[in-house]
């Protein structure tokens, strides 16, 4: 079982510059969707990857949207639930990635 370690951090996205203002959920930045692979389990900061994780899909849920991360230095993917200050333009577009199936 995953254990999960509320973190309230603000960071700079290292891949729009955006200043995101952290709330202790926060794993991505809310303009470009980015994320960066520093979590084992959720929170813990144990990754030694610290690879920057490229939102590549995201499919709709009854409260908001599943966003898949893939890892562009190790390749891992996860899932990560949506933000309600999530860019939605953004959200649209990676949801309509017709190549992407999880865990292929």
């Amino acid at each position: 079982m995953k254990k999960f370690t509320k973190r309230i951090e603000n960071f700079t996205c290292e891949h729009c510059g955006h200043q995101v203002s952290g709330n202790g959920y926060t794993n991505h930045c809310p303009n470009c969707l980015w994320s960066k692979h520093v979590d084992n389990n959720p929170g813990d900061r144990q990754s030694n990857c610290g690879g920057l994780m490229e939102p590549i899909s995201a499919t709709p849920t009854k409260d908001g949207f599943i966003i898949v991360h893939k890892c562009l230095v190790c390749g891992k993917t996860i899932k990560q639930h949506s933000s309600e200050n999530d860019d939605i333009d953004t959200i649209i577009k990676i949801s309509s990635n017709p190549d992407f199936i999880f865990g292929k």
